[in-house]
């Protein structure tokens, strides 16, 4: 390591206090409806850049030094807007993707998607694995490496970590002591919102939800939806 480097490496104490915010991306371009899932080139639409600028105004006075994001374009499109407003180089970890899913590139339902076919129903067996795709139990240990390699990188000030939303819900569940398995329609990551992790030295100690551009949103992915800011939950010193 170079004298240069070796000075500016955040110096690990026992108490510092590290943000982590683990943003999901804007919304993307997909007409078509397709649970697109790893597959390339999807791209941000105009209203998921909107969001992104959102964002970044958002955190612009924060105490940012370590930006990171899936390397999905998606990911790799939200985040950049939060980079370029701290001056900071955009990092990439494939931890950050988005979740296995069979399903990747079909549209899903019961009336007009992959249900429809017999052949699919197999993978539908275990939903507390789950069945169809990447157990949330390799999910957990992938999240909470890249968090942990963020607030490392960050130590004593704020990282940002752009990735996906089952990825996202499934490891604020774990870090909150909640099951894995759950009902899709509740989680609480909506395009563009924040999960905000608080490190004392190493440990977790509390974990916020805010959503800066809710008013960007389409409607009907808030239907049934109030308000929230600051929620979470905070654990003990």
């Amino acid at each position: 390591m170079s004298e240069h480097a070796e000075k500016n490496r955040p110096t690990q104490k026992k108490d510092d206090i590290t943000v982590v915010h683990l943003m999901r991306h804007g919304e993307v371009e997909n007409p078509e409806g397709i649970l697109y899932g790893r597959l390339p080139g999807y791209h941000l639409s105009d209203l998921g850049r909107r969001m992104a600028e959102r964002v970044a105004e958002h955190l612009a006075s924060r105490d940012v030094t370590y930006v990171v994001a899936s390397p999905l374009e998606r990911a790799q499109e939200t985040a950049t807007p939060i980079a370029k407003a701290h001056g900071l180089d955009l990092a990439t970890d494939e931890r950050l993707i988005e979740a296995e899913n069979i399903f990747q590139g079909k549209t899903f339902g019961v009336g007009d998607g992959a249900l429809r076919k017999p052949a699919n129903w197999k993978y539908l067996v275990n939903p507390f694995k789950p069945s169809w795709g990447e157990p949330y139990v390799d999910q957990v240990v992938r999240m909470m490496g890249a968090l942990d390699a963020a607030k490392d990188a960050a130590r004593g000030h704020e990282a940002v970590v752009v990735s996906h939303q089952l990825p996202i819900w499934i490891v604020r569940s774990y870090v909150e002591r909640r099951r894995l398995w759950h009902d899709p329609r509740k989680r609480q990551c909506t395009l563009a919102s924040l999960t905000t992790f608080t490190y004392r030295g190493d440990r977790i100690v509390s974990v916020g939800y805010t959503e800066p551009a809710r008013d960007l949103v389409p409607a009907h992915l808030l239907a049934g939806a109030k308000p929230v800011k600051g929620q979470g939950k905070a654990f003990g010193a």
